[in-house]
Order: structure tokens, then C-alpha cells, then sequence
């Protein structure tokens, strides 16, 4: 026997004793705002709308909501847009991963809440698409994902410059006195010449991505720029898709099984992309019934190529891998590494999708084929000691080659503010071998894991020609970031986990082929250090701090708050493979 499935206005009544009353009265409300008796009986469409004054990156919202209205209407729904948190990356403080897991509640409260029958999230900054994707998928309605593509890049003597790669690459340079004050500022004026995301395989660009492999978006969404008239298209498309969506009750549960979720960590290896995707796949999976481990990670990593020549692992910008296919074009370069037989918001499956994809073209040199790949293997990659029990993550495609194995002394920053009054100091013993280690700054530490693991070099060092040196924290760092970098290191050390334990001069080695990442010294000396070890006092006393605080899970399981990584029971496969688009109630 079918469901019976209460649609549009009637969905989740307030309650006022009286279902009927409820219904009346809702009707009465609506009606204030135009709406007609014959409109309110067509599905309603959500769009959860995270555009803000204060994110730079959305703010060609309003064009994506008219046309995703469009597309609602066209197809028979009435769109209403809906508010919710919004988070601006440069914005933020202390850090946008603080406040993720709020968006995610707010994102899942308001939709569980509010009568819709479908949900369009429209978000792209780096993390809104995984709060959006984390409290959608605990809702477990229609769901479909659109972002504000990224932004195209801007000129400096005859450079192209992106956000925020560049940024950084300039900001060494003006660090080691080769670009000027002068310089600096006109640069300023170039690197975000447009409204959009990242235009390098940061966060925004690598979520975006995920979503894309993991079915939530519709093919070739991922890579389009903010500005261009294709990102209306495919907004105005995405609203028509998800009205067959509801038609067919087609929900992220009856999409998601475990093998989406290994294409997803497949694209992120053959992208190159950000170390942050670890962290947020995981909590993402965690709400749809799934559990990844960085051995997951590894897994895939050992057996996928890096075929994106994008920023920071290449040389090219998001805009240029839109006009060589995008996303799709990848997935078809290494259709043989994926489940092809997953389900996807297209309503058909991933393989049917890719049947459509014509073969990548020679003329483009962005996505490289398997025969020539960026790097052969380990995009990314988990490491494992007495220094990171629970493991650690290096974006080996961003890596220095001679440093991915080296052993050297410690030089120790207990905090951010340590780190900033003393790295440029003259008087800091350092040398390119040392290790520079950053604690305190973990989820808990942080406050909120802040993108601060991409140590900047010493100033005497820069001025020596050294470009890059092991760093080792339990921060994270930008997606758009580069260099040898260990980050993640869980359990943190604010909770008491092994980085609080080391002490300038200790020998610290890195072994990225071995996967390990080990502190040299007898157990009995760590034991003894383990008893004299004085944790920091709490960041927080009261409100959303201290939630956070209480219940934010480590960085190998995701970050989500512990009672939030309770998730939907997903339908057995026999059940799933029987969705089709069309086979509506």
C-alpha cells in the first residue's frame, strides 16, 4: 500500500488543537500575501536562501532566486524562498567552522518546520554547502543543491589572479620584500574581480564538486561561473528538476548509499581537492546512515590520479575548467573508479549520466587524461603515529616533493598569538629543517579548527629563498592554501592528545609514503609530560560557544555535535533501485 504524503500548504500544520482550525487559519494567512485557494494546492517548493550583506560570495542571489522561480512555476510548483544563516568565509569570527553545525541545525529546523514539499539549497561559500547538505539530509525531504559558481579571475601585468591562491603567493612575496606597498594594493584591486566564489579548487569549488559526484546537483553545476548566463540556466533548470523530484518522492536517503559517497571521495582525490572536504564528507555521511574513516580516504586516494590542473595544485582557475566540461568530463576520465549504478537528482543513474558525456577533448589541457595525470596518485593524504593516533590529513598534490619525508627538530607555538608575535622574530632559532608546530587550535582549541595550519615562513627564511617547511598542527587551512602542511591532527591537543606533548627540539618525522607521522622520544618520557600536562581554560562560559565546545565531535569524525550525528535510516537497495523520475504517489 502507497503512503499517503500530506503535499503544499497542509504539510506540517500548527499546532493549534485543531487540524482543521489549522489548516483554516493557515489558508486565511496565506491569502493575506496573494496567494489564491487553486495556488496553494500545488507543491511547495523551498528555497533555503543563505545570501547575507556580509558574504561576498552570494551576491548574485537574487538573479539564481528569479530564475530558480522560473523554473518552480514551469513545472508546476510554487516557490517561496526561505531565510537562513549565512556564512562568509572572511567574514566570520572566530571562524566559519564554528558556526557550520548551526547553519546545518538552522538549515534542518526550518525546513522540517515550515510546509514544503522540496527543497532547493542555494548556497556556495565554503561552508554553506555542507550545513546545507548536513541538516537536508536529517530532513530527508526532495533535495537538490545549487551554488553561486565561482568568480572569474582579474588581471596584474598581464597575470591572471585568482582568489585566494594568489592572495597568498603575492602575500609571501610582500613578506619577503619582492612586491612593494604600492604593488600590494593595486594587486588588492584584482584578486576578486567579480562576485562568486573562490576561482581555485578551494572549499567552495571542492563542495560544490562533491555535491555534484554525490548526486545532489544536477551534472555540470559545479564549475560555472557566478556571472555567466549558463548559472541562470542552471538555476532555472534546477528548479523544473525538483518538482519531478517530488512527483517521485525522490529523497536524499533514496539517492545516498555508501557507494555515492566513494564517488564523492573519488572525484575529491581526481580534483585535487581541499583538506576541509575530509572533515565535512564525513559529517555529511554521518547523517545519511554512513561512516568514513581516513582509511576511506586512503583507500581512494591510493588508486586515483590528480587529473584537475587547477590552483593551488596546477596552474589554471575554475572558469577554465567549466569551459573544458567541468565535472562531468572528470567523472567520464575515471568512469572505470566509480559506482556507476547509484542514483542521482537526474533520476537516473550515475552511469546512465556519464553515457551522455562525450569523451574529454584533446584541444583542453585542464583536465588531464589517465595516461598524464597531475600526479599519479594520493591527492590527499591520511597519516598516522604517536603523534596523530587518530590520524591526520596532507594535501600531498600541494606538497613540496623533498619534504614528504624528513625528520627534524620541533619549534613549538602553544597559540595564534604566540605564533604571530614570535615566527618573525630575529632571534628565533629556526632553520629550513626545523618543524614548525602549531597546538591549541583544533576544534575545541581554536575556538572552531580556524584556517590558520598554513604557517606563514619566517620572515628571515623567506628573505633566504625558502618558499616552504614541514608544519604540523591540529588547525586546518584554506582549500586555496598550498605547501607542506600536516593538519587535522586528532585527538587535538586542547583535549589533552599528543601535539600538547611535544616540547621545542623534539624530533618529529614525517613519512607521507609510510603514512606516518611520529614523535621521537621513549614512552616513558611522553607519559611523564602526559602527567604534568596542564590543559587551556574554556573558551566559552554561556550560549553557542559553549555548545559548541561540550559537543563538537573530533576532526576525524567530522565535527558534527555529537547528538546531531544521528542520521536517517537509508531504504535497502531493492528499494532504491526502483526510483525512477515519474513515479510519482
Amino acid at each position: 500500500m502507497k503512503k499517503v504524503l500530506k503535499r503544499g500548504i497542509g504539510r506540517g500544520l500548527t499546532n493549534y488543537g485543531d487540524p482543521d482550525f489549522s489548516r483554516y487559519i493557515r489558508r486565511a494567512f496565506a491569502k493575506s500575501m496573494g496567494y489564491s485557494d487553486g495556488e496553494l494546492d500545488r507543491p511547495i517548493i523551498g528555497i533555503a536562501n543563505s545570501g547575507s550583506g556580509f558574504n561576498s560570495c552570494h551576491q548574485n542571489f537574487d538573479d539564481l532566486t528569479e530564475a530558480l522561480k522560473r523554473g518552480i512555476l514551469s513545472g508546476g510548483g510554487i516557490p517561496i524562498e526561505f531565510p537562513t544563516i549565512s556564512l562568509g568565509e572572511i567574514f566570520t569570527s572566530p571562524t566559519t567552522m564554528m558556526f557550520r553545525n548551526l547553519m546545518a541545525m538552522d538549515t534542518e529546523e526550518m525546513i522540517r518546520a515550515q510546509p514544503m514539499d522540496g527543497v532547493v539549497l542555494l548556497g556556495g561559500c565554503d561552508k554553506t554547502v555542507p550545513a546545507q547538505l548536513m541538516g537536508a539530509i536529517s530532513v530527508d525531504i526532495p533535495t537538490i543543491c545549487l551554488v553561486a559558481g565561482p568568480m572569474m579571475t582579474g588581471t596584474y601585468q598581464g597575470e591572471r589572479l585568482g582568489a585566494c591562491t594568489d592572495c597568498r603567493q603575492y602575500w609571501i612575496k610582500y613578506r619577503a620584500d619582492e612586491v612593494d606597498s604600492n604593488q600590494i594594493e593595486t594587486i588588492n584591486d584584482q584578486l576578486c574581480a567579480t562576485t562568486g566564489t573562490c576561482m581555485v579548487m578551494g572549499t567552495a569549488s571542492t563542495m560544490a564538486a562533491l555535491a555534484e559526484a554525490l548526486g545532489l546537483m544536477l551534472p555540470g553545476g559545479a564549475s560555472i561561473p557566478a556571472v555567466m548566463a549558463d548559472r541562470r540556466r542552471q538555476a532555472e533548470a534546477t528548479g523544473r528538476t525538483l518538482l519531478d523530484l517530488v512527483a517521485a518522492d525522490l529523497t536524499p536517503s533514496r539517492i545516498l548509499d555508501r557507494r555515492s559517497f566513494e564517488n564523492a571521495i573519488t572525484v575529491l582525490m581526481a580534483i585535487g581537492g581541499s583538506t576541509n572536504a575530509v572533515i565535512h564528507l564525513t559529517a555529511i555521511a554521518k547523517r545519511a546512515g554512513i561512516q568514513l574513516t581516513l582509511n576511506d580516504f586512503d583507500h581512494h586516494s591510493k588508486i586515483t590520479p590528480v587529473l584537475v590542473d587547477v590552483k593551488p595544485n596546477g596552474q589554471n582557475y575554475m572558469e577554465d575548467l567549466w569551459r573544458s566540461g567541468g565535472i562531468p568530463i572528470v567523472m567520464k576520465e575515471i568512469e572505470d573508479l566509480l559506482q556507476t549504478d547509484v542514483m542521482t537528482v537526474t533520476g537516473s543513474t550515475v552511469g546512465q549520466n556519464l553515457a551522455r558525456v562525450e569523451t574529454p577533448s584533446s584541444w583542453q589541457k585542464v583536465i588531464r587524461p589517465r595516461q598524464s595525470p597531475l600526479v599519479s596518485d594520493g591527492g590527499l593524504v591520511p597519516v598516522f603515529g604517536n603523534l596523530a593516533p587518530d590520524g591526520a590529513i596532507i594535501k600531498k598534490s600541494a606538497a613540496s616533493p623533498h619534504l614528504l619525508h624528513h625528520r627534524g627538530p620541533a619549534i613549538v607555538f602553544d597559540s595564534v598569538e604566540d605564533l604571530y608575535h614570535r615566527l618573525d622574530d630575529s632571534d628565533l632559532p629556526v632553520t629550513q629543517d626545523h618543524v614548525l608546530v602549531l597546538r591549541n587550535v583544533g576544534p575545541i582549541g581554536g575556538p572552531g579548527m580556524p584556517e590558520v595550519g598554513n604557517l606563514s615562513i619566517p620572515k628571515k627564511l623567506l628573505q633566504q629563498g625558502i618558499r616552504d617547511m614541514v608544519r604540523i598542527s591540529d588547525a586546518r587551512m584554506s582549500g586555496t592554501a598550498f605547501g607542506t602542511i600536516v593538519l587535522h591532527v586528532a585527538p587535538e591537543s586542547a583535549i589533552g592528545g599528543p601535539l600538547a606533548l611535544v616540547e621545542d627540539g623534539d624530533l618529529v618525522e614525517l613519512d607521507v609514503v609510510n603514512r606516518k607521522l611520529d614523535l621521537h622520544l621513549p614512552e616513558q618520557v611522553l607519559a611523564q609530560r602526559r602527567e604534568n600536562l596542564i590543559l587551556p581554560s574554556p573558551h566559552f562560559q554561556r550560549g553557542y560557544g559553549k555548545l559548541f565546545q561540550d559537543h563538537v565531535e573530533q576532526a576525524d569524525q567530522g565535527c558534527d555535535f555529537d547528538f546531531l550525528s544521528v542520521s536517517v535510516q537509508l531504504p535497502d537497495e531493492e528499494d532504491r533501485s526502483s526510483v525512477r523520475l515519474g513515479s510519482g504517489e
